[in-house]
């Protein structure tokens, strides 16, 4: 795969139907790097489900005066430590990006803060791509004090199954509402199976590896 680096590639993502696009920039020991003409991707390698030379560059793309160091110890963790607090774009699942702050890092999730979200519980396995802004840019253009980077006020677990544990009793959105199946009440987190009372008193069984994303609205 590093003989592509500095080369136009495209790549099939889990979860997404179109190509991702772009310059491939750096691979590390579990995330790669790619620059869409625009903005730096970062794509953990576990969603990685195919890799190949484009066979054209897209109509008016440029790759010129791209400034990046190599890094030696280029990891997933050590992108998540280094976006803490800049405005970042996530897309997780379904058909939309997340935008906002990473917050906490936790052993396998992470914490984001989404103006439209509040704070998000994110399960690492599940991210598939994070896009950082411009160190200035801020939500919607807005003051930086109509949305201040804060820290979660939830007491937070280790790993995602104790924090779900944590939530028990709590009516929660699941990966984001995409499946209105999926908010409600959270009955039971015994892993590896949650329980939640949908909106008609319905109970619904999930696995807690398929648990994208937790919020509470």
């Amino acid at each position: 795969m590093r003989s592509y680096i500095n080369q136009y590639v495209e790549l099939s993502v889990s979860g997404r139907k179109d190509c991702v696009r772009g310059l491939l920039i750096d691979i590390g020991s579990d995330i790669m790097v790619l620059h869409d003409g625009e903005r730096f991707l970062y794509l953990p390698l576990l969603h990685l489900q195919q890799m190949s030379l484009s066979v054209k560059q897209e109509a008016g793309v440029e790759f010129s005066g791209i400034s990046w160091e190599p890094s030696q110890d280029l990891s997933y963790r050590k992108v998540l430590m280094n976006a803490k607090g800049m405005f970042t774009e996530l897309y997780i699942t379904g058909n939309q990006s997340i935008h906002g702050y990473v917050t906490s890092i936790m052993n396998d999730f992470f914490v984001f803060q989404s103006l439209v979200f509040h704070s998000v519980l994110i399960g690492m396995r599940h991210l598939k791509y994070l896009i950082p802004y411009s160190p200035n840019a801020t939500p919607y253009a807005m003051n930086p004090t109509s949305f201040p980077v804060r820290t979660p006020t939830m007491a937070l677990a280790r790993t995602i199954d104790q924090q779900l544990k944590k939530l028990e009793g709590e009516f929660v959105v699941l990966n984001l509402g995409e499946d209105p199946g999926k908010i409600g009440l959270l009955k039971t987190a015994d892993t590896p199976i949650i329980e939640v009372i949908t909106s008609g008193g319905a109970p619904m069984f999930m696995h807690i590896d398929h648990v994208k994303t937790v919020h509470r609205p």
